[in-house]
């Protein structure tokens, strides 16, 4: 499959996958065992230039899209899914900065970004608003030349540790509709901004995913992104498209990671009454193949949905809506299996099989949904409006 990738994307991936082996899958114990925020792999890969993925090359980045980011992530998941989902979503970030951008936008937020300077990252969910990402109620009012932001946000991957954060929010006034909302960049150090206890979740335990308490918080009005309320612009252009693409590649990294460990245990281990090794058992190798072939199955449909969506290919939703959602089953089934055909050894606590069971059930509960996923897919196979 990385046939279909650029020359520079080869470039990048390799580059990737040298610091995943070298710096991040050495700490990826620690990171899961002590909720520990991977600076050291935001660290390294600032140094490589790959924070600047979704930059454009003007500004000093990559200039690259959706198959690149989904690729990058894969090859961070298998070594720490935390470390992923960290880099997936300071990317995503910069790709919803990087849409509609304004000179001081570029100069502030992309250009250090590009030079590994910046870490950003999403601030969308709620806990009133569920799975429905893009109904926000942190209200957002004019204040002169600033705004005000009034609201709690929850699950801000990177939260406490990014120096910016893209925050949606209401539109000011009354002529607001079901569905408007506008975006707009808070930087770390903004006044009356107050983070929430910290994060220790059932997987994905180093994301850092906490939450964020606006109390009239003063932010400029050029950190706007766009136009007031157009950010449904923003969810089906760039916020989905990126942050699917991010976490589907995140969750195949894992998927991948849990074949490697049940490849590795077959061809290791033996019976000690007859010396058979465990990879000359037909009911394994037949379980092993269709692990494999899910792998290979979920990897074709999400690098195809990447490449169409870098194309323009206007029948790319469906493919770009369901990567996450097959993605997310192929880690949790594979997960699953490596467990069971690593056995006892596996089932220890945290043994690396268990913590990436444990971070693959994160797939099904992060917002979209898998079973909204494939309901926006069913939709939009049939001509059906998402929403």
């Amino acid at each position: 499959m990385t046939t279909a990738f650029s020359e520079a994307l080869h470039l990048i991936r390799d580059t990737a996958e040298r610091i995943a082996e070298q710096e991040i899958a050495p700490l990826a114990e620690r990171v899961d065992l002590e909720c520990l925020w991977p600076g050291h792999a935001l660290d390294a890969l600032a140094k490589a230039g790959l924070l600047g993925l979704q930059v454009p090359k003007a500004l000093g980045g990559h200039g690259q899209g959706l198959l690149a980011l989904s690729a990058v992530a894969e090859v961070i998941g298998r070594a720490c899914p935390s470390s992923a989902l960290c880099f997936g979503m300071h990317c995503v970030g910069t790709a919803v900065i990087a849409a509609k951008a304004t000179k001081y936008q570029q100069e502030h937020y992309l250009r250090p970004i590009a030079q590994g300077r910046h870490v950003t990252t999403l601030a969308l969910s709620e806990s009133g608003n569920g799975a429905h990402f893009y109904l926000p109620q942190t209200a957002l009012a004019v204040d002169g030349e600033h705004f005000r932001v009034n609201g709690t946000k929850r699950f801000v991957t990177n939260g406490g540790h990014a120096d910016s954060y893209v925050v949606s929010t209401t539109i000011p006034g009354d002529a607001a509709e079901s569905g408007d909302f506008s975006c707009l960049i808070v930087d770390r150090d903004t006044e009356d901004m107050t983070w929430l206890e910290a994060w220790s979740g059932f997987g994905m335990r180093g994301n850092s995913a906490r939450g964020v308490q606006f109390d009239g918080a003063r932010v400029p009005r050029h950190n706007l992104l766009g136009e007031q309320g157009d950010q449904v612009w923003y969810v089906f252009e760039v916020v989905a498209p990126y942050f699917l693409m991010a976490m589907a590649g995140t969750y195949l990294g894992i998927a991948q990671a849990a074949l490697d460990a049940a490849g590795e245990h077959l061809r290791s281990r033996r019976y000690a009454h007859s010396g058979e090794s465990l990879r000359d058992v037909e009911i394994l190798q037949a379980r092993y193949a269709s692990m494999w072939m899910a792998v290979e199955k979920t990897r074709a449909l999400i690098y195809d949905a990447g490449r169409r969506g870098d194309l323009g290919d206007p029948d790319a939703l469906p493919f770009i809506l369901a990567c996450k959602a097959e993605a997310g089953d192929t880690a949790v089934y594979l997960a699953n299996e490596a467990m069971t055909i690593c056995g006892g050894a596996a089932y220890r606590e945290n043994s690396h099989v268990a913590r990436l069971l444990r971070d693959a059930r994160a797939s099904h509960v992060m917002s979209p949904t898998t079973d909204m996923l494939k309901v926006w897919t069913g939709r939009a196979l049939l001509g059906l409006p998402l929403l």
